[in-house]
């Protein structure tokens, strides 16, 4: 993280906090992780709720500077498949920035659910292409072929120094990344009052390589 900033209201850490370190998830007893979901979910709450607060304009502020940012890192162009993601809930609409990706020669993709408890697949998305709705009403391509990408760009609701991401609590990403034979590039995008002192990593949490809130990007400390 850039910069030293006030402390902010953060809920009351969970009793085993000590027990747990940004850097390395820790092999937890059921309660524990019990405790851990319920923090999470409080969490989340929380950091959506303030989330959707947020004035749209200041969020589409937001999305401009980490369109930027990830310009610089993933330079669309023919040969590199990217998946995203639909704006859901506040998150960094990068709508305009997936349109240029495809402009410049990227191959795009979004992710769809195909069963709960499995791994995500991304579909083909080009701009007009017929969508349906998704898990949570999120639009996803009705059609077309399925892309392994080199990159993954994922929506966060909160994260922490060590890159690993709070997301929504299906544990689809986690999982998709898991089960990749080659693993993509992988970023998550959100807003910079999404980060945490940590999530509280657990053994299935699967960090990403970058962070990326604004104009520059916070990598994973053993990628730097």
């Amino acid at each position: 993280m850039s910069g030293d900033r006030p402390r902010r209201g953060y809920a009351s850490p969970p009793c085993f906090a000590h027990e747990l370190t940004p850097e390395a998830p820790a092999i937890v007893d059921p309660a524990t992780a019990r405790d851990v979901k319920g923090w999470r979910r409080a969490e989340r709450e929380r950091l959506i709720a303030g989330r959707l607060a947020t004035p749209a304009a200041d969020r589409a502020e937001a999305a401009r500077r980490i369109a930027a940012t990830l310009d610089r890192m993933v330079r669309p162009e023919p040969g590199i498949a990217i998946a995203l993601y639909w704006p859901f809930r506040g998150e960094p609409d990068l709508r305009r920035w997936m349109r240029a990706a495809v402009e410049a020669g990227a191959r795009l993709a979004l992710p769809v659910v195909v069963a709960k408890a499995r791994p995500l697949v991304f579909r083909e998305w080009v701009p007009g292409c017929r969508m349906a709705r998704g898990v949570w009403n999120i639009p996803t391509p009705a059609e077309g072929a399925e892309i392994a990408p080199d990159v993954v760009i994922a929506p966060l609701v909160g994260f922490d120094p060590g890159c690993y991401r709070l997301g929504y609590g299906g544990g689809f990403y986690d999982r998709t990344l898991a089960a990749m034979p080659v693993r993509p590039m992988v970023i998550g995008v959100g807003f910079e009052t999404a980060a945490l002192p940590t999530i509280h990593p657990q053994p299935h949490d699967v960090p990403m390589d970058a962070i990326v809130t604004g104009p520059e990007a916070k990598f994973r400390p053993e990628t730097r």
